[in-house]
């Protein structure tokens, strides 16, 4: 580039090398010019040359140098000056929208073969030469056949799940076939429980009795040794175990090998109650014989249920609804519990699946204000799983005797840790109660309400429930994986409710140590039948 002043200083000429600005001329009026305008004119010009250069050499890089105008290079510079842009892009974008809303109609044809990875998509564009329309629509059939694995994968593991949860671990079926071979060989194994001496101590309400119905002798085991050696008076815990008969004889083993002292301990099975008679236990009987009963928690599923309009987490709350445990009577004796245990006034009963960190003597002072049930209410926190159900969450607002009879936002409260006032208990109709709604459910084909024996005991139990610190019995071990350590530290009786029990391997990694802690590792039958390894 090139500045040329002609010698009378009444021109100046702007010239290129490359003939990209073939000549630019400066008239300048034919008067008497100053040095000092012609010093402010040389200065502008400094200026703005080195930015006429820089463009140039902009535009010449883009490859738009065969331009020869200054009216040519004002159209290719100017909408950048102004901020704008080539909206090609953009134009590609909105055309690629307008065929992806086109083909989200279009039917997929039937039996069409789609790739199974990005890579073998890449690879059939090349070779069958796609237009976008049919990229677009292929696309749109491997999302969608992509999404169905997934969710039918989803499925297929809680069911999966369901059936981990509802099975009996080789090492716990183990422990109770040997147990139950030493009671038929071991005299010892046969002693009596509690001792002769103790007998007067199971009926005496100056000791703190727990109550707990199981037929899983290692579960029992880790209740009673976590509650004894959380005890600030164990000599004053009397425990009454409650088991069917074909584990009766392993879990008095048990115990009649593995001393519980300073604590009582009574091993009894259902078949040694004579008050337990079909006449006084209705459930016992629609249990054994009731056809829809038995289909409905040991039948298909799967059937009848529409995979692709059921989201993941109502089929999981509906195969937890169908554990076979619910049709177990030993679910259903802590509505008998006067009857059970008619010399005593009042009880904790404790859940199978609980582990004690805190001395529960104090649950004895508590002032139930004539109340039958001490619980912690399960409505009071953000949870969704746990700890903010109300009846709507248990029943079927849509039948007309549940609507009829039940406020749906009712506070609901826990079965696991409960301590029961028997004496004002026994001037209740809370087991009428629980019978009458109980064979209503029958007579609807299991329509009121979805899960086992809590939902007839919330309407049982209405209006005479005490709510209980929350700190005593923190729940949802099973359900959740992300439940806060320090929170299981600082409550009275962790519970893991829900399909994830620590004695099993689908049981949370991190929360099992709470419940490992009191298995006694060093038992032979325990070591034998490799518990846990």
């Amino acid at each position: 580039m090139q500045l040329h002043i002609s010698p009378s200083m009444r021109s100046i000429t702007i010239s290129s090398s490359n003939g990209f600005i073939d000549l630019m001329k400066i008239k300048i009026a034919a008067r008497h010019i100053s040095y000092r305008t012609l010093f402010h004119t040389i200065l502008i010009l400094a200026f703005l040359l080195p930015f006429v250069f820089i463009l140039t050499a902009v535009v010449t890089l883009e490859g738009v140098n065969k331009c020869s105008s200054i009216d040519c290079l004002g159209r290719r510079l100017g909408p950048r000056l102004l901020g704008r842009v080539d909206d090609s892009e953009q134009r590609l974008v909105r055309d690629f929208y307008k065929i992806l809303n086109e083909v989200s109609t279009q039917e997929i044809p039937d039996g069409w073969k789609l790739p199974d990875s990005f890579s073998q998509l890449v690879s059939d564009m090349k070779d069958n030469h796609y237009d976008a329309k049919t990229f677009a629509l292929v696309l749109r059939a491997m999302i969608e056949k992509f999404e169905r694995d997934i969710r039918e994968s989803k499925f297929a593991e809680l069911m999966n799940k369901h059936f981990a949860a509802s099975s009996i671990p080789k090492g716990i079926h183990c422990l109770s076939l040997r147990l139950t071979d030493e009671y038929s060989s071991n005299a010892h194994a046969r002693r009596q429980l509690p001792s002769p001496e103790f007998l007067p101590v199971l009926s005496d309400n100056s000791y703190h009795h727990f109550v707990l119905s199981t037929d899983n002798i290692l579960a029992a085991s880790v209740v009673i040794a976590s509650t004894v050696q959380s005890s600030s008076k164990p000599e004053k815990i009397v425990f009454h175990v409650i088991t069917d008969k074909k584990t009766y004889a392993g879990m008095h083993s048990w115990f009649a090998l593995n001393s519980v002292a300073p604590a009582i301990i009574e091993v009894k099975g259902v078949h040694q109650f004579d008050w337990l008679t079909r006449e006084n236990v209705p459930v016992l009987e629609a249990v054994e014989s009731h056809n829809e009963v038995r289909k409905y928690y040991h039948g298909n599923h799967v059937a009848g249920a529409n995979l692709s309009e059921t989201t993941p987490r109502t089929f999981a709350s509906k195969l937890q609804s169908r554990s076979p445990k619910y049709i177990s009577l030993l679910n259903h004796l802590r509505i008998y519990l006067p009857e059970l245990f008619p010399n005593l006034e009042k009880v904790v009963f404790l859940d199978d699946d609980v582990v004690v960190q805190r001395d529960l003597s104090p649950l004895w002072d508590i002032d139930l204000n004539g109340k039958v049930n001490g619980a912690v209410e399960t409505c009071r926190g953000e949870d969704q799983w746990v700890m903010s159900k109300r009846f709507r969450n248990y029943f079927n607002f849509s039948h007309p005797i549940v609507v009829k009879y039940l406020d749906p936002e009712e506070c609901a409260w826990a079965y696991g840790m409960n301590i029961f006032d028997l004496r004002a208990w026994r001037k209740t109709n809370i087991r009428e109660t629980y019978h009458s709604w109980f064979k209503e459910n029958l007579k609807s084909g299991l329509t009121m309400w979805k899960l086992g024996t809590l939902p007839p005991a919330l309407i049982a139990f209405r209006g005479h429930v005490h709510p209980i610190e929350p700190s005593w019995h923190m729940l949802g071990l099973g359900y959740q994986n992300k439940t806060n350590v320090e929170d299981i530290k600082k409550a009275a009786v962790i519970h893991y409710n829900g399909q994830s029990k620590p004695w099993l391997e689908i049981g949370f990694e991190h929360l099992r140590p709470f419940w490992t802690k009191y298995v006694n590792y060093s038992n032979d039958f325990v070591r034998n039948c490799h518990i846990l390894e």
